[in-house]
């Protein structure tokens, strides 16, 4: 398979996140180059929904468990186009890096394993591989997609996300929280005749910095929050009626104590939960580990991905986050990949599908 050029092909893809019709258009060519050298491969997909999903298996072995590779084919914008120093979207190769937006997050792990499913469906290994959109705000498709996957036999599964190409066993949970606050319009001029709903969100956020019930994990680490967006008036005379912050809380439970806290402030007209993903946790005792050929990580990463959708569709299966790609890159300017590190993360997919078993 020309690697290079199917990364190419998809880098120069604009597939930001919240786009079906460009994510649609990359899941396409993954397919289509899938069924041409596998042209039994089954394919289940939902192509027309504003979140995109394709699940490609093949008959092999159809009563064994399969070996689940699962990739996201979306993006985060560029930002800043004067940050880059080259075309985010050139998709070129400059010495022993492959430049662009998407290469680390999550493209060249995409490449990667569709290269090891589509010479394990030319092998008669039952593997699958399932391509899901909008993982980076809130794993939309993989939610779509979770019914099929639950449907599916598998036995372990594969997140390319970009680790360096170590192997890690979870993550932290995600909660994203709008929380909005009313007040009373007056004019700026006499603000004591209003009741001024930015100051009001402000007192909540402050009291928050004390007062949050962060809670921590032996291995996913401590939990976090972060203020996002703040906003709240319409012009500098008037009084605000209104506020709103959003919160990115990365949990290691099942953030209920959260969501409750922000609800109970007195401040707080409304709270409404846009993301709620659960933290990824493989036991390191599980035998499949023993048999990868790069050794585990002690620690998990630092993202969340769309393992927290993948790992309650197939309760049981081990879950590794483990692709080439460097983190610091993901959804930073002058975005890249190393191609030792795709080439890399070919040869041992490609190991791991080659050695997964064909019988029950």
């Amino acid at each position: 398979m020309d690697s290079l050029g199917l990364l190419s092909e998809l880098v120069a893809l604009d597939t930001v996140s919240g786009e079906a019709a460009p994510q649609r258009r990359a899941m396409d060519s993954i397919v289509s180059l899938v069924l041409s050298r596998a042209p039994q491969a089954k394919v289940e997909s939902d192509l027309t929904g504003n979140h995109p999903w394709a699940l490609i298996t093949n008959e092999a072995a159809p009563s064994a468990a399969r070996l689940l590779f699962a990739c996201h084919v979306d993006t985060v914008p560029v930002g800043t186009v004067s940050d880059w120093e080259f075309d985010p979207y050139a998709a070129q190769v400059d010495g022993e890096l492959f430049l662009g937006r998407g290469t680390s997050d999550m493209k060249a792990g995409l490449v990667a394993a569709t290269a090891a499913v589509v010479d394990a469906f030319e092998r008669g290994v039952p593997v699958a591989l399932l391509l899901t959109s909008d993982e980076e705000i809130g794993s939309l498709g993989a939610v779509r997609s979770a019914d099929a996957v639950a449907n599916l036999e598998v036995g372990a599964v594969i997140v390319p996300e970009a680790t360096g190409n170590r192997i890690n066993l979870g993550h932290r949970g995600a909660l994203w929280l709008e929380v909005s606050v009313k007040g009373k319009a007056a004019h700026g001029s006499t603000p004591q005749r209003g009741t001024n709903a930015v100051l009001k969100l402000l007192d909540v956020v402050d009291r928050a910095r004390r007062e949050l019930p962060l809670s921590s994990d032996a291995f996913l680490g401590a939990e976090t929050w972060n203020l996002g967006l703040v906003g709240g008036g319409s012009a500098p005379n008037i009084v605000p009626d209104n506020a709103r912050a959003v919160i990115d809380h990365r949990t290691v439970g099942d953030g209920v104590d959260l969501l409750a806290w922000w609800r109970a402030q007195p401040e707080v007209d409304s709270v409404e939960t846009s993301i709620h993903l659960g933290g990824v946790r493989t036991d390191a005792s599980d035998p499949w580990l023993a048999t990868l050929p790069i050794p585990v990580a002690t620690e998990p990463v630092s993202y969340f991905t769309d393992a927290s959708v993948l790992a309650a569709a197939a309760p049981g299966a081990p879950v590794v986050i483990w692709g080439p790609g460097t983190p610091s890159l993901m959804h930073a300017a002058n975005e890249s990949v190393k191609v030792s590190e795709l080439d890399d993360a070919i040869a041992a997919y490609g190991a791991v599908a080659a050695a997964w078993p064909t019988v029950d």
